[in-house]
């Protein structure tokens, strides 16, 4: 009797082999599953806190800021030639804001490999990217204004001609149709929407994962990654068919400033990066890439795919720096900026150029002339008054390196020649 009281016998023994009630000998009981069964949907592996991911090693931060470092030394020294033989600023402003990009992506995607253990931080890192990649398409386009004269100029060569139908350009659709100041506009507007687009997606990301609603990779129709990433993709191809048309209409204009090259290097940093991280984020949707099992690191969905991202731009930064400085090199500029005594700009005219170069007001004042309905049929010419001192104002205006200024005129599309 004392056996069926004893808590350390186990029930089949205290009971008997005998007992009706004795336990059979068998399988230890399983328990059933929870929920619904999805073993159809691929599963990520998972990886233990003892089999880290590459990202997450020393050798990956160092290969990775060998190449980020590289690239920076090489994209500032190639910006400070640019300011140091700033003859031609109207163009050479606009070469140094897209050479900026190098250092901005490339350290951006560094620094936020460095901290990829946090929970999504680099969210917020590239934010910053995001907001200066659409600048840096309005300076491309920009800049191709400048090498053709400016609107009134490319309007004299291009007015009135037929649009050619190409089903690889993409004008195929546009037969029938000649060029006119709407093209410029529409080309002009295509690319700026971006400018405004890519920000204000860039803080709503930030709030919606300040919120918990944002994860990278998350179809999910309750989270914002899927209407954000539709968005994007709507701006960016916009823009990026803006510019093919442009391209498309003044290839012949652009061809003695080699257009290809840059055409390709701005196009594949900044749309090429967007696409292969939206690849990246599916493939770890779909499993192809392992996700992170560890109470002691914290990272979310989406993060691994977002760190390979980071870790590819890294290296493809140090690519681009060497590309960019063969498409917007700064000899084409040497000649002009050196005076009679064989003297380069001062430290301090280098310094006063960087700042002018940093200046968005002319984006803000090309974004009214392009938007408002009172514009829409003119077009702008510049032009030079020499020994003029510039005035100080914040109207649209460009101080040459000999004190010139530029002043913008509206010339009626009508009565233009």
């Amino acid at each position: 009797m004392s056996r069926l009281w004893r808590r350390d016998v186990p029930l089949s023994e205290r009971l008997g082999e005998d007992s009706p009630l004795g336990v059979a000998p068998g399988p230890p009981p399983t328990t059933s599953p929870t929920g619904p069964n999805i073993s159809w949907l691929p599963e990520a592996p998972l990886l233990s806190p003892d089999q880290p991911i590459f990202l997450m090693t020393p050798a990956a931060q160092a290969v990775s800021g060998f190449f980020v470092w590289t690239a920076l030394i090489l994209t500032c020294h190639q910006i400070y030639m640019h300011l140091r033989f700033y003859s031609s600023p109207n163009e050479q402003r606009h070469i140094v804001r897209v050479l900026f990009i190098v250092p901005i992506y490339a350290f951006d995607s560094w620094l936020s490999l460095l901290f990829f253990t946090n929970d999504q931080y680099y969210v917020y890192f590239d934010t910053v990217r995001d907001c200066y990649e659409a600048f840096v398409i309005y300076n491309f386009l920009s800049l191709c204004y400048e090498y053709l004269g400016g609107e009134s100029a490319i309007m004299a060569e291009i007015r009135g001609k037929p649009i050619e139908s190409s089903c690889m350009y993409g004008t195929c659709c546009l037969w029938g149709k000649a060029y006119s100041i709407g093209f410029l506009r529409f080309c002009k507007q295509a690319t700026l929407q971006f400018c405004v687009v890519k920000p204000l997606m860039a803080t709503i990301t930030v709030v919606l994962q300040a919120y918990g609603k944002y994860k990278d990779g998350d179809f999910n129709v309750a989270g914002g990654y899927l209407y954000v990433t539709i968005i994007y993709n709507v701006s960016v191809s916009l823009s990026l068919y803006a510019l093919f048309l442009f391209y498309f209409a003044t290839r012949e204009l652009l061809s003695p400033y080699s257009p290809v090259l840059k055409f390709f290097m701005v196009k594949s940093v900044i749309f090429l990066s967007f696409w292969q991280g939206m690849l990246l984020a599916i493939l770890e949707k779909c499993g192809a890439i392992p996700q992170i099992n560890s109470v002691e690191v914290s990272v979310g969905e989406g993060t691994v795919a977002a760190g390979y991202q980071n870790f590819i731009i890294c290296i493809e930064m140090f690519f681009a720096a060497l590309a960019l400085r063969h498409a917007f090199t700064y000899r084409v500029y040497k000649d002009k900026r050196l005076d009679s005594q064989g003297r380069c700009a001062p430290m301090k005219s280098i310094s006063s150029s960087l700042k002018e170069t940093m200046n968005p007001g002319d984006m803000v004042q090309d974004a009214i002339h392009n938007f408002s309905p009172a514009y829409q049929q003119y077009t702008q010419q510049s032009t030079l008054e020499q020994g003029v001192p510039p005035p100080i104002s914040r109207t649209h205006s460009a101080v040459g390196a000999r004190g010139d200024t530029e002043k913008t005129l509206l010339l009626s599309s009508d009565d233009e020649f």
